[in-house]
């Protein structure tokens, strides 16, 4: 079931909600530069184990509504809350992949996990700040050719060998977006992070990173894991930035458990 929330005037985020009615419930937010339809190996599968799955498109990406502004950390929690708000959501899992594990640790911060009984962050963009050249660099492209540059970061984001189809799904994900918005969360990912934010973190927190990890190092995962009190670091052997695609079903067991 898709729909819209308001998150402020004139600002519509998409959501699609699946198995409505299921016992827990699991909110994921989706990765740079990507939108919900990247956790589809999940929602075909844990809605059948009686969880309720809700995707979130971030503004600007997806089917949400794409303002200008409003793409730092803080506005885009504050979009998660409004979320959790309208859709009155208690106790749920909050699993954010990818800069959507940034915004979920600021979002756990900011509200002090308000609605939010235990968080899953998938090679989660943390704790640091994305190297200038990296993010300047991804900048330079999307305002020069943002199909290329969405085929050479899908070619980033695997471990495993990617087929054609597979990677051009990828990059039609990344076109959903807009330009405007694929640039600016590549601003508040050199500009900002996350480092102050995890020591406010008191929720049970499980931690999935790809140790072939391209994007954000497998070593960034271990300094998060000593930053946030109880929380547990399982490494995926066999992935890059996609643990939840490359390894799907060993994924969706951890999180079916650990939910």
């Amino acid at each position: 079931m898709g729909y819209f929330v308001t998150v402020e005037p004139g600002v519509k985020v998409f959501i699609e909600d699946i198995n409505p009615k299921g016992n827990k419930t699991i909110l994921f937010i989706h990765g740079w530069p990507l939108n919900h339809n990247q956790f589809e190996y999940q929602f075909n599968v844990l809605p059948k184990l009686g969880y309720r799955c809700i995707g979130m498109d971030w503004r600007g990406y997806g089917n949400s509504d794409k303002p200008f502004d409003g793409y730092n950390f803080d506005r885009l929690a504050d979009d998660v809350r409004m979320v959790i708000e309208a859709l009155q959501l208690k106790n749920i899992t909050l699993a954010g992949h990818s800069t959507g594990g940034a915004i979920s640790i600021r979002y756990m911060a900011r509200y002090k996990g308000y609605g939010v009984s235990k968080l899953v962050l998938i090679d989660a963009a943390s704790p640091s700040s994305v190297p200038k050249e990296f993010t300047n660099k991804i900048i330079e492209d999307t305002n020069h050719d943002r199909p290329q540059m969405l085929q050479d970061q899908t070619r980033n984001f695997f471990f495993q060998y990617v087929s054609e189809p597979k990677s051009d799904w990828f990059v039609s994900m990344g076109l959903q977006a807009a330009n405007w918005a694929t640039s600016a969360i590549m601003v508040t990912l050199r500009d900002e992070n996350v480092y102050n934010d995890l020591g406010q973190i008191d929720v049970p927190t499980l931690i999935i990173h790809g140790i072939h990890d391209k994007v954000v190092p497998f070593t960034q995962a271990e300094e998060t894991n000593k930053l946030i009190r109880n929380s547990k670091l399982v490494p995926f052997q066999y992935s890059g930035h996609c643990a939840f695609l490359e390894e799907r079903d060993r994924f969706n067991q951890l999180l079916s458990s650990f939910a």
